[in-house]
């Protein structure tokens, strides 16, 4: 593209460009986020200075952030942002982009945590997300809730520093307990008793990963993303490891893919679940299971 346009050519001419590229996002919101974020303005400035000319000294910067984009890189780890539950978080190509279901997954475990502590009379729950990623849920439900004990597992050092990152963010670093490992092995190994386990595990079938939009299956993490020959590969570690823990988690809060809650609430309630919850999206898909014990 050429220089010396103004911001609303510059916009404009972006959105072309990215249409050819970008089969299912929107072109014209892309452009406009990428160039908040290299002029650092937020949409009010943006259109206060639409008609002035694109600032010479940030085109190269504009220029490197349409390439990646038109290559399908995905917009949030271009920004190195996404904002979730209100609040914005770094992310980079170490951990998985945070989508907009799992706040409704944070917004049920907050309502049905805050029942289960007045059941229980209790000052605090012990709560503990597995395969963390980059902190959204243990960060929120901290920030939410500063009296629960909040712990966080992830197999991935590079993840858990995004985490640890995103914490110091909100300045509660040293208020969650960070554990590198597999799943619930650390807690295992220490038999550590915990009330609420809470996770959001890989869980896309193997054989689907290539139909997956190439800003998915070329940019976020493997890791995060292969859910084994049925999605269902860690969801059934995870159940086995529940019942070696020293006590049972009294309550069980997962993100499963399509048409996975069926069968994971019936291996809840295999191992002791009795109170089976399942929650839909906002496309109605079945997103989430809850699962409680008998107090």
């Amino acid at each position: 593209m050429k220089q010396n346009l103004t911001i609303r050519e510059a916009h404009l001419e972006a959105s072309s460009f990215l249409m050819e590229s970008m089969s299912t996002q929107d072109a014209s919101h892309v452009s406009r986020l990428l160039l908040e974020h290299v002029l650092g303005w937020d949409r009010s400035q943006l259109l206060l200075h639409w008609q002035e000319r694109f600032p010479a000294d940030k085109w190269a910067c504009w220029q490197e952030a349409l390439s990646r984009k038109a290559a399908g890189e995905p917009v949030q780890y271009i920004m190195g942002e996404q904002e979730f539950y209100g609040r914005v978080f770094q992310v980079n190509p170490s951990v998985l982009i945070p989508r907009p279901e799992t706040e409704l997954l944070v917004e049920a475990v907050l309502l049905r945590g805050r029942q289960l502590q007045a059941r229980l009379q209790r000052e605090a729950l012990r709560v503990v997300d597995i395969g963390t990623g980059s902190g959204i849920i243990p960060v929120t439900l901290k920030l939410e809730q500063p009296s629960w004990q909040i712990g966080a597992v992830d197999l991935s050092p590079a993840a858990l520093k995004v985490a640890q990152d995103n914490a110091d963010r909100y300045a509660i670093r040293d208020d969650i307990r960070w554990m590198e490992g597999d799943l619930l092995t650390p807690l295992i190994d220490e038999q550590a008793e915990v009330d609420m386990v809470v996770s959001n595990p890989p869980y896309i079938p193997s054989l689907d990963i290539p139909d997956l939009q190439l800003e998915v299956r070329g940019h976020e993490p493997m890791l995060a993303l292969d859910g084994g020959d049925d999605g269902l590969t860690c969801y059934r570690k995870l159940l086995m490891q529940v019942q070696q823990l020293r006590h049972a988690p009294l309550m069980l809060a997962f993100e499963v893919g399509y048409g996975q809650a069926g069968q994971v609430g019936e291996w809840m309630t295999a191992i002791g679940y009795e109170e089976i919850e399942t929650i839909r999206d906002l496309a109605g898909v079945d997103r989430h299971v809850i699962g409680l014990r008998t107090v």
